[in-house]
């Protein structure tokens, strides 16, 4: 492993004996049908039954358990569209500091709902008018604050990164790891233990077409700012990769791909109504590849890949099961 990357797999180990007893160790499941309309063998791993509905707090957990007695009594601050909001939250409550989240304004109600329910300060933003990195770092001076990144951090990346290793864990062997890709906490952390662990298996990252800012940042060799994305995957509509998430990605991950917001659709639908899971849009995000066939594997591989958060608000949950979810995208 790369010594001058931000993370190692000894980090991911650490974390995951910090956030021990916490976080749930999420099953494994599969479906036949999956592996016939994908062509694969595919295990996947139901991180949208974990704690909050995703995978968000055990990178939160995991940084939050290493603040101070000083930190934890200023409290935290952090920026988010649901789920990092929900994982923060959570975590705060459990080492016992405040925390302050800033949500864009049209963030899914019941993601809001649930933040506020574990007991943090919720601050709106307009995604058209400010960047969340900017409204946190302002907060942090005025007040003190331990700002908590959704996923350019260390410790975030190394505790996304033990999903990985609770996964892999149960399939043995792979020929490839598919994994939701937003701001790429959850990509660095799983690329790092596939990489550690089975060094052969190629590890793909799945983004929203309406949100490729990945796929822009890669091609040009450094990371892109991209206008705001209009997609239903709200979970991944970041606009820059993180400066350590790309160093990671750019080195360890083999390929990243998109998908649209009617693959979306679809794996949201496959998923509820013949796996009998719910899954948010960019939960769905690797399900959504293997089933446009946009993952470059050989017939036959033995995939594992990430249902990553199943937080999303009852009425769009009616609306993706009847086919009917594109109204809801931003600016559609």
């Amino acid at each position: 492993m790369d010594a001058s990357l931000p993370i190692a797999f000894a980090d991911v180990a650490a974390a995951s004996s910090r956030i021990a007893g916490v976080v749930h160790r999420t099953r494994v499941t599969s479906s036949r049908q999956l592996d016939g309309r994908s062509g694969c063998w595919v295990y996947l791993a139901c991180e949208n039954e974990q704690r909050t509905g995703s995978f968000k707090i055990r990178g939160a957990l995991n940084r939050l358990a290493q603040l101070s007695a000083d930190e934890r009594a200023r409290g935290v601050v952090a920026a988010s569209s649901g789920n990092h909001a929900q994982g923060v939250a959570l975590a705060a409550s459990v080492v016992g500091t405040a925390a302050t989240i800033f949500m864009p304004s049209d963030a899914p109600a019941a993601k809001i709902s649930a933040a506020l329910g574990y007991g943090a300060r919720v601050e709106f933003y307009d995604r058209e008018l400010a960047l969340p990195a900017d409204l946190v770092e302002d907060f942090a001076r005025r007040t003190g604050a331990v700002p908590v990144p959704a996923f350019d951090d260390p410790a975030i990346m190394a505790g996304q990164g033990t999903v990985a290793l609770e996964l892999l864990a149960e399939t043995g062997p792979v020929d490839a790891v598919v994994v939701p890709l937003g701001g790429g906490g959850l990509l660095s952390g799983v690329a790092t233990v596939v990489k550690a662990l089975q060094p052969r298996a190629k590890v793909f990252g799945i983004e929203p077409e309406d949100g490729d800012d990945w796929v822009r940042s890669l091609a040009a060799g450094r990371p892109v700012l991209i206008d705001p994305p209009r997609t239903i995957a709200d979970g991944a509509r970041t606009r820059q990769p993180g400066a350590l998430t790309y160093r990671v990605v750019s080195r360890l991950v083999d390929g990243v791909a998109t998908v649209t917001d009617d693959d979306l659709v679809e794996a949201v639908r496959f998923l509820g109504l013949r796996m009998k899971l719910v899954a948010e849009p960019t939960g769905a995000l690797a399900v959504a590849a293997l089933l446009a066939g946009r993952v470059p594997v050989e017939p036959g591989s033995r995939v594992a890949a990430i249902v990553s958060g199943g937080n999303v608000d009852p009425e769009m949950y009616a609306r993706l099961l009847t086919n009917d979810a594109r109204a809801f995208a931003p600016g559609r």
